[in-house]
């Protein structure tokens, strides 16, 4: 059925707006709701993410961050609103096409790994967008920058262990080095430091750091529910409360204990030192 004349003008007024200071933009999303049923996910949610820039997603659970990665890993379509990723307008690309610009390190995607399937190849197989090495062929760069990258995460000594064996934190790393295999524009991770223990937090936190100090490291997504497993280097912060979008923009403005105490729904106290924060109840 062809568009209605009000609709057609909606999207056309909608594509007008992204391209208003737009050049930059790696990641955009206008008005963008996700429903699954009566249930609504997000709830016309606005974002712009641009190159170069460190976001952080907070929230409880439930806010919505783990359904906004998925919008913006181009994995998930929205019910209504605009998705706009890397150039393109999601429901007018080949997503196929568009993922592998994309690099995603999430706990959905790690259980789709075959548990026999060696670390090496984990993150090697992201170059063909598969999980599982069948009989693709790989020429030796591409084995070189897997290894390289498991190195940078602190786990090439793990190359030909089994994925299964690793520990949390091990395969948290190791799915960091497949997100970046394909030279992503665009790096998503859902809760890298998820379930690690206070030795592996910090480890994964110094190498985030790096990453994030890096100017050719991509344009990065991350979604958290703690402040303090926020790395050194993030410019910009979004926070969710119940789908919905509380506050965004730049750490100093968005970070504090205002804006988290409305976040969370508790009276916090927020602290900063050396770049870090820690957040208690009062």
């Amino acid at each position: 059925m062809p568009a209605t004349p009000d609709a057609a003008r909606t999207a056309t007024a909608q594509d007008a707006a992204a391209q208003d200071g737009a050049e930059d933009e790696v990641l955009g999303l206008d008005a963008v709701t996700v429903r699954r049923g009566t249930t609504v996910l997000l709830d016309a949610v606005d974002l712009r993410v641009h190159e170069g820039e460190r976001w952080v997603v907070l929230g409880p659970n439930g806010a919505g961050k783990s359904t906004l990665l998925s919008v913006a890993a181009a994995r998930l379509f929205p019910t209504s609103g605009a998705v706009r990723v890397l150039g393109e307008r999601l429901g007018r690309v080949d997503v196929f096409e568009l993922r592998p610009r994309i690099g995603l390190a999430s706990t959905a995607l790690a259980r789709a790994v075959p548990g026999q399937e060696e670390v090496r190849d984990v993150v090697l197989t992201a170059a063909y967008g598969v999980t599982g090495r069948w009989q693709e062929a790989y020429d030796p760069d591409d084995e070189d920058r897997a290894l390289q990258l498991l190195d940078l995460l602190g786990v090439a000594h793990l190359a030909q262990r089994p994925f299964a064996t690793l520990s949390d934190g091990e395969r948290k790393r190791t799915q960091i080095a497949r997100a970046l295999m394909t030279d992503p524009e665009l790096l998503l991770l859902d809760e890298p430091a998820g379930g690690l223990d206070l030795g592996g937090r910090e480890d994964l936190l110094r190498r985030l750091t790096a990453l994030a100090a890096d100017p050719a490291a991509p344009t990065t997504v991350m979604v958290t529910h703690h402040v303090e497993e926020i790395p050194v280097g993030t410019t910009h912060a979004l926070l969710l409360r119940g789908g919905r979008a509380v506050a965004s923009g730049p750490v100093e403005r968005v970070l504090t204990a205002e804006l988290l105490s409305r976040t969370f729904g508790l009276a916090l106290s927020v602290r900063r030192r050396g770049g870090r924060l820690t957040a208690l109840a009062i």
